[in-house]
C-alpha cells in the first residue's frame, strides 16, 4: 500500500476529526432499535440515566437525557431485557460511540411478568398490601367520585349500575387509562379528589376494561401504586376483567372483578334495604303488640287481687283517724305528768337572786382566804430580807475598820494597796471607823 502524501491529505485536528466521525454516525444511524440486556445502570444527581446493553458478544454504551426519564414506559433494572429506540452518537472525550435512548420498552412478555413480579415483591416486603392497611369501605357513601375514561362502556355501565341500585351523586375525573402518560393522569386524579374540600367523594372507584397485559401497564406503575395505597379515601380497582389483575388490586382497599361489580359494592340496593327495613318494622310491630297484650293480662290479674280501691282508702282512713285520737289522748296525759313534776320542784331555792348572794358570799370567804395568804407572804419575805441585811453588814468595810483597820484612798478616792503606791501620792485620804485623816507621804 503506497503511502499517502502529505500535500494531497490536509492534517486534521483531534476535535475536527470526531466532529467528523459523529456527523458519519448520525447520519448513517439517525434511528435505530437495539435489543439487550441492562447492565451498570447508573443515576447521578444530574439526572441523566447512564447504562449498558449487552449481549453474549458485544456491549454497547447508553444514555438517557432527564428530559427523557420521565416519558419513558418503564424504568430502566438492571438485568431487564429491553428493546432501546434512539440516535448512535459519539463521546469525543473518551473516543467512544453510545445509543441516546428516545424510547425503552420491554423485550417480551416473560420479561414483563418478570418484573411486575420483582415490583410486586418489593413492594410487599414495605407493607403497601398489608391487609391492616386496608380502609373499611363507607356502607352507604353520599358521594363516589369514579376515574376513569370518560367514554366507552366502563363509565356507562357503571352508572347506570348505581342508578339501578342506589341512586347517588358520582363524581366523574376522566383520565387516560392506556398509554405512557395514563398513570400519571390516575394519580392526579387520585390526588385530586383526596384534596378537595367541597364535594369530597366518600369513596373512589378506579377503573377501565380489559386488555393485554401491555394495555393494563400503567395500572402497574409504582407511583401510581403507591398513590392508590396514600388515599385517604377508600379505594376499588376494578381494572380489566375477572382474570386481569394489576398492581393497584393489591394496594386498593377492595378489588372488584369488573368495573360493574365495582358499583355493586360501593352501593346496596335501594329495594333490598326498603324490604329489610319493612320487615325488621312488622317484627318490632308485632313484638310491641304482644308485649302489650302480656301487660295487660298482668295488669288485669293484679287488679283482681287488689279488689276496690274505694274500699282500701276507706279502711286508711279510719285508721288515720283512730291514730289522731289515740295520739291527743297521749299527749294530754304527758302534759299533765309534766305539770305535776314541775310543781314540786322549788322555784325559789333557785332564784336568781339567792343563787347571786350565795356566790356573792362565797367571794368574800375566798377574798379573806387570800388576805391572809398575802400577809404571811409579806412576813415571810420581811425577815428573808433582814437576815440578808444582817449577813450583808457582816461582810461590810466598816466593820473591819472598827476592828482596828484603815482604809487609804488617793486623792481621786481609789483604794491604794502598796507603800510604793502611796509613797507617789500627792495626797491620802486615811479613813478609820470614826473619821477621815488627811495626810501628805514622806518621801
Amino acid at each position: 500500500m503506497d503511502k499517502p502524501k502529505s500535500i494531497e491529505m490536509p492534517a486534521l485536528s483531534v476535535s475536527e476529526l470526531s466532529q467528523k466521525l459523529k456527523r458519519t454516525l448520525e447520519q448513517q444511524f439517525d434511528y435505530v432499535r437495539v435489543r439487550g440486556e441492562l447492565s451498570k445502570v447508573a443515576r447521578p444527581g444530574s439526572g441523566h440515566i447512564y447504562t449498558d446493553l449487552k449481549d453474549e458478544n458485544a456491549v454497547l454504551k447508553a444514555v438517557c437525557w432527564k428530559n427523557v426519564v420521565p416519558s419513558l414506559a418503564i424504568q430502566p433494572v438492571e438485568g431487564l431485557e429491553v428493546i432501546c429506540t434512539g440516535q448512535i452518537t459519539t463521546y469525543p472525550m473518551s473516543s467512544s460511540y453510545q445509543l441516546k435512548i428516545m424510547q425503552m420498552e420491554l423485550a417480551g412478555q416473560g420479561a414483563l411478568l418478570k418484573m411486575l413480579e420483582e415490583r410486586k415483591q418489593r413492594l410487599l416486603a414495605e407493607g403497601l398490601f398489608a391487609p391492616e392497611r386496608k380502609k373499611k369501605l363507607p356502607f352507604l357513601p353520599k358521594t363516589i367520585g369514579v376515574i376513569t375514561s370518560p367514554t366507552g362502556a366502563v363509565i356507562r355501565d357503571i352508572l347506570h349500575r348505581i342508578a339501578d341500585r342506589f341512586p347517588t351523586h358520582v363524581l366523574v375525573w376522566p383520565v387516560l387509562v392506556q398509554g405512557e402518560t395514563a398513570a400519571q393522569s390516575v394519580i392526579k386524579a387520585i390526588e385530586g379528589f383526596n384534596a378537595a374540600t367541597a364535594h369530597r367523594p366518600d369513596l373512589l372507584i378506579v377503573a377501565r376494561g380489559g386488555g393485554s397485559v401491555e394495555d393494563l401497564m400503567p395500572f402497574n406503575d409504582e407511583a401510581l401504586v403507591r398513590a392508590v395505597a396514600a388515599s385517604d379515601i377508600p379505594v376499588i380497582s376494578a381494572v380489566g376483567h375477572e382474570t386481569d389483575t394489576t398492581l393497584i388490586d393489591y394496594a386498593a382497599d377492595v378489588r372488584a372483578p369488573t368495573p360493574t361489580a365495582a358499583a355493586e359494592i360501593a352501593v346496596p340496593v335501594r329495594n333490598d334495604l326498603y324490604y329489610t327495613v319493612q320487615t325488621h318494622q312488622q317484627r318490632i310491630a308485632q313484638h310491641i303488640f304482644a308485649l302489650l297484650r302480656h301487660r295487660q293480662s298482668e295488669l288485669k290479674m293484679l287488679a283482681a287481687r287488689l279488689g276496690d280501691p274505694q274500699r282500701a282508702l276507706e279502711s286508711i282512713q279510719q285508721r288515720v283517724d283512730l291514730a289522731g285520737s289515740y295520739l291527743r289522748q297521749n299527749m294530754m296525759r304527758l302534759l299533765h305528768v309534766h305539770q305535776q313534776r314541775l310543781q314540786k320542784i322549788n322555784l325559789q331555792a333557785h332564784s336568781p337572786k339567792n343563787m347571786l348572794a350565795q356566790q356573792s358570799q362565797n367571794l368574800a370567804h375566798q377574798a379573806q382566804r387570800l388576805n391572809r395568804v398575802i400577809a404571811l407572804t409579806v412576813q415571810q419575805q420581811q425577815q428573808v430580807l433582814k437576815h440578808h441585811t444582817s449577813l450583808l453588814e457582816s461582810y461590810s468595810f466598816r466593820k473591819t475598820l472598827e476592828r482596828g483597820f484603815a482604809l487609804v484612798r488617793n486623792g481621786d478616792e481609789q483604794p491604794v494597796t502598796r507603800a510604793e503606791e502611796a509613797k507617789k501620792q500627792a495626797a491620802l485620804h486615811i479613813q478609820f471607823a470614826d473619821g477621815v485623816v488627811k495626810t501628805v507621804p514622806q518621801t
